[in-house]
């Protein structure tokens, strides 16, 4: 095992893979407001992240999308709320920040245990 793969990055790898599959999802949601019959996808972050840590190390993170139940839809079918999107993208902006701190400090105590040795 290198050095450079450590439990806590792959940790942190997965997050962020996760956290970047699920912004493209937002924003495509978004784009596609005044898309009639459109209907609002997104992914199980919870699950998905809990399943891509059963998995072997360098598979793939693909999660599966499902369309969002319980939302109002508008007399075109579309059932985007830019609202919940823009909630939802946010919230997820604060977790993308804290998981790239955790890799800065992850790599800082290796920088410092290279400096060490």
């Amino acid at each position: 095992m290198s050095f450079m793969n450590t439990s806590q990055l792959a940790l942190v790898e997965n997050f962020l893979d996760l956290a970047t599959k699920r912004q493209s999802l937002l924003a495509s949601n978004i784009a596609n407001v005044d898309t009639p019959g459109y209907r609002t996808q997104d992914i199980d972050f919870h699950g998905e992240f809990a399943r891509a840590l059963n998995q072997p190390p360098d598979t793939p993170t693909l999660p599966m999308v499902r369309q969002v139940s319980g939302l109002l839809s508008r007399p075109d079918g579309n059932n985007v709320s830019v609202d919940r999107e823009g909630l939802l993208l946010a919230e997820l902006q604060l977790k993308y920040q804290a998981a790239i701190q955790a890799m800065r400090a992850e790599f800082s105590l290796i920088r410092s245990a290279v400096n060490e040795t």
